[in-house]
């Protein structure tokens, strides 16, 4: 087996050599064409023979990573949180996927994009993938959200089987292109957060370093405990604390709270930064607004936890 990508969308394509070895000419090329995006590109036939020798890592590749960002309560930087770490992962040299499941779609404008469509019209069928996802950055998608979700959720509610499994059938297939899944969530609980935690598998808690967000992590958990009777692939691996004022007392009280109920999954936290709030304006991450700021650095330790590679805050 081999890789192909392709130059113009960047889509991976794996390809059975053994199917072309018959008629497979040394030194010579081949015509390819991508399937996602009808690009053609020539391909040398002796680079893909060394990589299938060589190179057998794309069978052993570890398989996609789906982190949901969520808490029920509001303005505890979800979305922040979402767009940051999934363009570290992407400047990383990650391929990632956003998935935007608010019915504000901040994300679109935090990226300073404007999507014609979404998920709304991923999970109702009516466009395909590749009409609905756009390529925000270089190795950055996203699937945007927006006010049209809240008639999608009407339509999951009025399910009566498997309801809770329609953003993983809508995605089955996708997400292979992928190393990462971000998935950005809405505040409350509600039947669309019940498909995000049926279809990841790790959850990343944003907590604004202040009294009730604290308190609506503790009902967060036991809504996760919930959903883990009846899938325990969902785990929780990252807390990180948000709005991290040095300034004051209260947060820094908060944190050392935080670290003695949840010790192992406390992140680095993220410094309070009039730049988080001034990045969405220019329709720009946290790296391309301010990349010498406290809060770039302190979402590349996100990234470099999330990775567990060390490199990856080097971007």
């Amino acid at each position: 087996m081999a890789i192909i990508v392709c130059p113009k969308c960047e889509k991976k394509h794996t390809v059975n050599l053994d199917t072309i070895k018959e008629n497979a000419v040394p030194g010579k090329n081949i015509a390819a064409r991508c399937k996602s995006c009808g690009h053609k590109f020539p391909v040398a036939l002796d680079d893909l023979f060394a990589q299938d020798k060589e190179q057998p890592l794309a069978e052993s590749k570890s398989a996609i990573r789906r982190i949901c960002v969520t808490l029920s309560k509001g303005g505890v930087g979800k979305t922040t949180t979402s767009v940051n770490l999934s363009a570290g992962l992407a400047l990383a040299g990650h391929k990632v996927l956003l998935v935007d499941t608010d019915t504000q779609g901040q994300s679109s404008y935090i990226l300073g994009t404007k999507p014609r469509a979404g998920l709304t019209e991923l999970l109702t069928k009516e466009l395909s993938p590749e009409e609905c996802i756009i390529r925000a950055r270089k190795n950055l998608w996203l699937l945007s959200g927006g006010k049209s979700l809240a008639g999608v959720k009407r339509i999951i509610d009025r399910k009566s089987f498997g309801a809770e499994w329609t953003m993983s059938e809508a995605l089955k297939g996708l997400d292979h292109r992928y190393d990462y899944v971000i998935i950005d969530t809405a505040p409350g609980w509600d039947q669309l957060i019940v498909n995000v935690l049926f279809y990841a598998t790790e959850v990343l808690v944003p907590v604004a370093l202040e009294v009730m967000p604290l308190q609506g992590l503790a009902e967060f958990m036991k809504s996760l405990g919930s959903i883990q009777k009846y899938r325990k692939e969902i785990v929780l691996k990252y807390i990180v604390p948000t709005f991290m004022d040095t300034r004051v007392k209260g947060p820094q009280a908060i944190y050392t709270q935080l670290k003695k109920l949840y010790p192992e999954y406390i992140c680095t936290p993220i410094r309070y930064s009039e730049s988080l709030s001034e990045a969405p304006s220019y329709g720009k991450s946290i790296f391309e607004f301010a990349p010498g700021s406290t809060a770039s650095a302190d979402y590349r330790e996100l990234v470099k936890t999330v990775t567990q590679d060390n490199r990856a805050a080097l971007f």
